[in-house]
């Protein structure tokens, strides 16, 4: 099964970062944030990659161009023009990189790479997002339920801690992290079937809007409820965060060794 991931936004609400280089090249510990995402699934077998380009995607394309340059040590031998490459580390991955276009929805973006999904079914996440999901039992609901799209749902912590105040206006308990709403989101992670493509329209077809609409109403939307770790990287802050995490020795999302 190929994964599909969602790279061409411009990533507008950390553009701190993005002014120069596409969200899902962003760092964290050091890596493209995208390159921890696919880290992930290889974990668990999958290394055939399509990625989504867009803002900025030639970016994405010299990273992998030259993935053995951003890896490892060189000499390079400027007089006879030579390049020696020492101890080098590569992955077991396989990435077609899709040109699909600047201002392209969501939607429309898994339009366009439609003919390189061999008409087989494939999984489908966004470029800025980690998490631990646990892709087999991921695979084993959508085989189970037999539905044209299977969406992790998760659910995100709150931004702000929580206080717990009684009558007498005394704080009796304080929660830094605390889950949000309640609510459940789509934390990506996904699963399609072929016939995904027939609820897109074309470029400007949002996915989470109509196709996903639709597909609910018919009965044809199913979640798996992940309970484990999930954070998008939307703003500063976030990166912030993820990196301290992986700074510390604690990042959960990283599943491999």
């Amino acid at each position: 099964m190929k994964v599909v991931i969602l790279a061409g936004g411009m990533g507008t609400r950390i553009s701190e970062e993005s002014d120069v280089k596409p969200k899902p090249m962003i760092d964290i510990g050091g890596k493209p944030i995208l390159w921890h995402i696919m880290k992930h699934y290889s974990h668990f077998g999958f290394n055939d990659f399509i990625i989504c380009l867009g803002y900025k995607g030639y970016v994405i394309k010299e990273y992998f161009a030259n993935y053995f340059l951003h890896q490892s040590d060189v000499t390079i031998d400027l007089h006879n023009n030579k390049l020696e490459i020492h101890n080098n580390t590569s992955e077991p991955w396989k990435v077609t990189l899709v040109e699909t276009g600047p201002e392209t929805m969501t939607g429309g973006r898994i339009k366009r790479i439609q003919k390189y999904t061999d008409n087989k079914p494939f999984m489908l996440t966004y470029g800025d997002g980690v998490a631990n999901v646990n892709i087999p039992e991921l695979i084993k609901l959508h085989n189970e339920k037999k539905k044209i799209i299977t969406i992790t749902a998760v659910q995100p912590e709150g931004r702000f801690g929580l206080l717990d105040i009684n009558n007498r206006n005394e704080i009796k308990s304080f929660m830094e992290k605390p889950i949000g709403d309640g609510g459940w989101i789509n934390g990506g992670f996904q699963i399609c079937e072929q016939e995904i493509f027939n609820y897109i329209v074309g470029d400007n077809t949002i996915f989470e809007r109509d196709p996903l609409e639709k597909l609910a109403a018919q009965g044809n939307l199913v979640a798996y409820k992940h309970e484990g770790f999930w954070k998008c990287m939307d703003t500063l802050r976030d990166k912030m965060q993820l990196n301290d995490l992986w700074d510390s020795g604690n990042a959960p999302w990283k599943t491999w060794q």
